[in-house]
């Protein structure tokens, strides 16, 4: 049985979903990050870099999440989490997932935990005040995908991409992160996401409210 180790409303919320939209046997173990449990030996054993996700497979263990949203789509084909039959547009999908992690979540994490990146009180705030403007950029580009009146990222197939997104919008209603008036296309994405029976089974399951 598949392992994934998460920690309620992290960015392992999106392979959380991931695996019950495919319908996946799979144990998900929470990693209690406010009493410090991912820097735990036993956890570090797991995953080194004592973030989460980490999914355990019978062919090893796999971390960071466009890693495993596109494993969960390759592994479960029947679910069809992905574009079916093109190659190039399940890169664009991974693309998509990439810049989620590498810039999106980036920019978010500027506001939680923002000590990662500086030490004085003045350096935090000054970075914590950029956040909303930074958001406004970044996720206008993806705003904007949407004005084709597409209901998901890659189009008319909901795909692993979209609960990806779904994190990060959930993400917006945080404290400093400047809400999620500016992007109503975002929102109502996020509403059809968060109307799936698979995303309400894992936010129950992780003690999450809907937003």
């Amino acid at each position: 049985m598949l392992k994934l180790f998460y920690s309620p409303n992290a960015c392992s919320l999106a392979p959380h979903i991931a695996l019950d939209e495919a319908g996946a046997d799979y144990e998900a173990v929470r990693v209690d990050f406010k009493n410090g449990e991912q820097r735990s030996e036993r956890y570090l054993a797991i995953n080194p870099k004592g973030r989460v996700p980490a999914l355990v497979t019978d062919r090893g263990i796999l971390t960071e999440v466009p890693a495993i949203l596109g494993w969960v789509a390759q592994t479960y084909p029947a679910a069809h989490l992905k574009p079916e039959g093109d190659f190039f547009a399940f890169s664009m999908m991974q693309e998509f997932n990439l810049y989620i992690a590498s810039t999106v979540h980036v920019a978010l994490a500027h506001l939680f935990p923002a000590e990662r990146w500086a030490d004085s009180a003045e350096a935090i705030a000054n970075m914590k005040a950029k956040v909303p403007s930074n958001l406004t950029a970044l996720l206008g580009l993806i705003e904007d995908r949407f004005a084709d009146g597409r209901p998901w990222v890659m189009g008319a197939q909901y795909t692993v991409a979209d609960p990806y997104l779904y994190v990060m919008t959930r993400w917006l209603e945080r404290d400093g992160a400047g809400g999620s008036a500016p992007f109503p296309r975002l929102v109502a994405h996020r509403s059809r996401v968060q109307a799936r029976p698979a995303v309400q089974k894992v936010l129950a399951d992780e003690g999450l409210e809907p937003v």
